[in-house]
């Protein structure tokens, strides 16, 4: 077996958690509606939560997988995942469906930057092009089959398959990577880990002509876009069960209608992965964002179900862009991949707080507003706006 045939391995795991961790955290919210009444409120707490301990968790998970190793991390997340969903199916009061909802949490956070430190271990700059490429059309592939199939499946074998199937999926993925870890272990040593793909001399030119300011600077734009785009994408995925009821979509439809965005962006990876024109381009992130700002209110603010899956077609493609900036220059050049994989994701942990705190707290301080919650966080949105443009302009300074 070579280092290449391993990281397939790599991404049959990464396919796999998308796949679970989806059907698992996105189908939650619609289960403590149904189940305790939480309301958008409620579920925004929850999802704020949710962001708050993936952040923190997620930096000293990627310590972790860099100190102990990645497949240690991997077979913890996986462990601690599997027996909080079985205890969860056991379950019946909100609180302790809340309580186990943060542990699957701190198990996700060991898998996420231990996979995309796995899949871009030892590439050239175009090996990580082609191996970014890969994991980030895996991952949002398999998610997208999940929230557009989930409520489907949840209401052919009910509300009991939100904790079996995933914790089924992680059993899986626990004896995959032990057999990964083993054959890992044979081909050590064995032969160069890096294996030169065509394109190499082009893809050094172009980040060795970069100057160090600009590149630093893209950098962190990524860092800072990326939280913004999932204050969208958690306010949205916690908010879904009250949109869906408010345009009389069951939790089957609600599925098929409200996963569009998730087809966008496996759209926008797959264009982003053989075409690098967007490389250090401001104008391609600018407008990215600007299309972020704009479907989002258009989603949250405009009930109707026709302006809901056409603003989905703009969010997807600006969220794809938006992902592959963050994770694509946080692998260039970085040693600790499993550190700066943990920043990524505690980045997008950050997002996944600000959006639904704030929104929540509006909800409560002002609850004869209409849209208080939208409002708050397109005003939100729209100062990462203003952070982005003043990173850009201060670039020569970085």
């Amino acid at each position: 077996m070579t280092h290449r045939k391993l990281k397939l391995g790599y991404f049959v795991l990464e396919g796999l958690n998308s796949f679970a961790t989806t059907y698992y955290f996105y189908y939650f919210y619609f289960f403590m509606q149904q189940a305790f009444g939480f309301g958008n409120r409620a579920n925004l707490c929850l999802a704020a939560l949710n962001g708050g301990v993936y952040a923190v968790m997620s930096l000293w998970c990627g310590k972790f997988a860099e100190r102990f190793g990645y497949f240690k991390a991997l077979k913890a997340g996986f462990l601690i995942m599997m027996v909080a969903l079985l205890v969860a199916s056991q379950m019946h009061s909100a609180t302790g469906q809340t309580v186990l909802m943060v542990v699957a949490v701190a198990g996700m956070c060991f898998t996420w930057p231990t996979l995309e430190a796995l899949v871009s271990h030892d590439e050239t700059p175009a090996g990580l092009q082609q191996m970014v490429g890969v994991y980030n059309v895996v991952w949002a592939g398999t998610g997208a089959i999940a929230y557009f199939s989930g409520g489907a499946l949840i209401e052919k074998f009910g509300m009991s398959s939100l904790f079996y199937v995933p914790a089924g999926i992680q059993l899986v993925q626990l004896l995959l990577t032990i057999w990964l870890e083993n054959r890992s272990a044979l081909v050590q040593g064995t032969e160069p880990a890096a294996v030169p793909v065509q394109g190499d001399d082009e893809a050094d030119e172009e980040f060795a002509a970069q100057p160090a300011a600009v590149a630093r600077t893209f950098l962190r734009m990524a860092w800072l876009s990326n939280p913004f785009a999932y204050i969208a994408i958690n306010t949205l995925v916690a908010v879904m069960p009250g949109l869906a009821g408010s345009l009389g979509l069951g939790t089957m439809a609600a599925g098929f209608c409200c996963s569009i965005w998730c087809f966008a962006r496996l759209g926008a990876f797959c264009i982003l992965w053989y075409w690098n024109g967007w490389h250090f381009r401001f104008g391609w992130l600018l407008g990215a964002y600007l299309a972020l700002v704009g479907s989002f209110a258009v989603i949250m603010m405009v009930p109707k179900l026709w302006t809901l899956m056409l603003a989905q077609m703009l969010l997807g493609g600006a969220l794809g862009l938006i992902y592959y900036s963050s994770l694509f220059y946080s692998m260039h050049g970085s040693e600790a991949k499993g550190e700066h994989g943990g920043i990524h994701e505690a980045a997008i942990g950050l997002g996944n707080f600000a959006g639904p705190a704030l929104g929540a707290a509006s909800i409560w301080a002002f609850p004869h507003v209409a849209n208080s919650g939208a409002f708050a966080v397109s005003g939100l949105l729209l100062g990462g706006l203003g952070g982005l443009v003043i990173m850009w302009r201060r670039r020569t300074h970085a």
